[in-house]
């Protein structure tokens, strides 16, 4: 059964890209140029995820997204201006699941579209939508709980918070700048290898104690959490 996106986009030049690209990789996209068709669709049912963007005809996507959350849990990823970071956390903070910055790679759209989908199947009826789980590894992202093996680890809020967004994206490699934002903040100031840092904490309490490794460096690029291939570890 394929999987049915909505791109609710009015630039019709980047809405079509997105569609054939999409088609390319097996999915069955539909194209919406305005915000209130947009919530008529969805309402309608039949879709698997939404690519909204933010400024729109009819109704804008914070609205069409806040419409849609009073009746649906439809995973939503927002397209957002480069630089606008109240977009970013009003469509965050609004129930999108994700949200990507124009321009971007359409590798980069793909594998975030991979992310949601899979974080979405990951919770079955009957079990908690809040543990996650990899490997020998249980996060509960509500509780703040992390535990190998099931006994607790003993992480503090920001190695939990990096943990669980690399777990998130598990199998996709993130860059520092991305780490950065969106484990440390939009506005964050402080050392640029701060990520670096809190890595080898991570595997000082994760890999070490396990004697595999989840937590790989590919270099020059960033980090990836991922199955022991018998690759570096650096």
């Amino acid at each position: 059964m394929s999987v049915k996106i909505l791109i609710v986009e009015d630039e019709e030049k980047l809405a079509r890209f997105i569609e054939l690209e999409l088609s390319f990789e097996g999915y069955e996209p539909v194209k919406c140029g305005d915000g209130r068709e947009a919530l008529s669709l969805i309402e309608g049912g039949g879709f698997d995820l939404v690519l909204l963007d933010i400024m729109l005809p009819g109704l804008n996507g914070v609205e069409v997204l806040r419409r849609v959350r009073k009746s649906s849990q439809i995973p939503v990823i927002m397209l957002t201006a480069r630089d606008s970071v109240v977009d970013k956390v009003t469509g965050l903070d609004g129930g999108a699941d994700d949200y990507i910055t124009k321009p971007f790679a359409i590798e980069e759209l793909l594998a975030r579209i991979r992310m949601v989908l899979r974080k979405h199947s990951d919770s079955p009826a009957g079990e908690n939508p809040n543990a996650h789980t990899f490997g020998r590894l249980t996060l509960d992202t509500v509780a703040y709980a992390a535990t190998l093996d099931g006994a607790a680890l003993d992480l503090t809020k920001r190695e939990f918070d990096l943990l669980a967004y690399l777990m998130e994206n598990r199998g996709i490699v993130l860059t520092r700048d991305v780490l950065l934002e969106r484990v440390w903040g939009y506005d964050y100031q402080g050392e640029t290898n701060v990520v670096d840092v809190y890595i080898r904490f991570l595997r000082s309490k994760i890999d070490d104690r396990a004697g595999v490794k989840y937590i790989h460096t590919v270099r020059g690029v960033g980090y990836v959490l991922r199955e022991d291939k018998g690759g570096e570890n650096a």
